[in-house]
């Protein structure tokens, strides 16, 4: 399928704007949903990009540029929400735009879903029902557009949020946060760098196999997982090495999306474990999964084995398991990923409390 033929309307898991040149509809957009005086979103890389400069000025020409709010790091915590929720309330905006990676997004929503809160943030935490705590009338409207193709947070219900006091990551989450519109458009990818493009692609990866490893039962998520694994599989080195790719970058978009819907089903020790390490290391957080990915593989070999062999046999990876298990580390090669976590940058790491919050993570499965 060409690129040309990429440009499509989806209605799930929300209402998807895919395709080249969709963030023209952006104004159009807003007005869909009421948006009168947005907050735009964004970090400080990402604010000096000529495609955001014009996404703004756009906005501006139709008086829908509220402020801006750059406050978002890497790995974000509660500080940085609590000044976007200042910067949004101060300015009476009326909802959020969210333009960047995982960490924008995230923060994006977070302050849609927070601003007018009683609670704290980590009163909302994924466990059991903790989402009924929130008032969901005051949860503002969220339009969610992709920069990188990795977390799929612009499909998704939750935020990954670092605790700066216990320095743990915690998924906080909420149906409405889910956002009302995304517009998936992957011209906004070509500038990524090629070590952002490993990374995140890496992460929807991580998203699709553990999905499609969990012992849930999700039938629906298991076949978007494996066609997203097939995706990445194909396109991720391609646009590795060939930036302006559209096809690639589409496709990869597209799997992005598919990760983060699958992962319904579960995640793994992947995530377990890189979520403590990326709060205490601050490390991109998928290039840290897919230095992870081989390493569990082995360490859950017995449980399984038979899902990778039938895997492997539908990408057309010959041996099985162990044929799957080389795949994985000459892509992980090719990408440039480094070879430990001592390469990535970790040092001195505790083992005993790394484990300790990998077993209590919400994606431990």
């Amino acid at each position: 399928m060409s690129f040309m033929e990429m440009n499509v309307n989806w209605s799930y898991p929300t209402d998807i704007r895919f395709g080249q040149g969709r963030l023209s509809e952006l104004v159009a957009v807003c007005e869909d949903i009421g948006l009168k005086k947005p907050l735009f979103v964004t970090d400080k890389s990402l604010f000096d990009k000529q495609f955001t400069k014009e996404i703004l000025a756009n906005l501006k020409k139709n008086t829908l540029l509220g402020g801006i709010f750059l406050g978002v790091e890497p790995n974000p915590n509660e500080l940085n929400l609590m000044a976007g929720i200042r910067t949004f309330n101060a300015g009476e905006h009326d909802g959020i735009i969210a333009f960047g990676g995982g960490s924008v997004l995230d923060v994006g929503k977070l302050i849609a879903f927070m601003s007018s809160q009683s609670r704290p943030v980590w009163d909302f935490e994924d466990i059991g029902d903790w989402w009924k705590r929130a008032d969901e009338s005051k949860i503002s409207p969220i339009i969610a557009i992709p920069t990188t193709a990795g977390t799929g947070s612009e499909v998704g219900r939750a935020s990954v949020l670092t605790n700066s006091k216990t320095v743990e990551k915690k998924i906080i989450f909420h149906p409405k946060m889910l956002p009302s519109i995304v517009i998936c458009d992957p011209n906004v990818t070509m500038e990524m760098p090629k070590k952002i493009t490993a990374g995140t692609g890496m992460d929807a990866f991580a998203h699709c196999l553990e999905a499609y490893c969990s012992p849930n039962f999700h039938p629906m998520s298991q076949g978007i997982a494996i066609e997203g694994i097939r995706l990445i599989k194909e396109n991720l080195l391609i646009a590795y090495r060939d930036g302006n790719n559209k096809e690639a970058r589409s496709s990869m978009m597209a799997a992005a999306l598919m990760g983060a819907t699958a992962f319904q089903k579960g995640l793994g020790a992947v995530h377990a474990v890189s979520h403590p390490i990326g709060a205490i290391h601050n490390c991109h957080h998928g290039t840290t999964n897919a230095v992870l990915i081989p390493a569990v593989l082995k360490m859950n070999r017995e449980k399984i084995e038979k899902k990778i062999e039938m895997l492997a046999n539908y990408l057309d990876i010959n041996n099985g398991f162990d044929g799957f298990l080389e795949f994985m580390i000459k892509m992980n090669k090719s990408l440039e990923i480094p070879d430990n976590l001592t390469s990535l940058g970790v040092s001195s790491l505790d083992f005993d409390s790394i484990i300790k919050k990998a077993l209590v993570d919400p994606s431990a499965n």
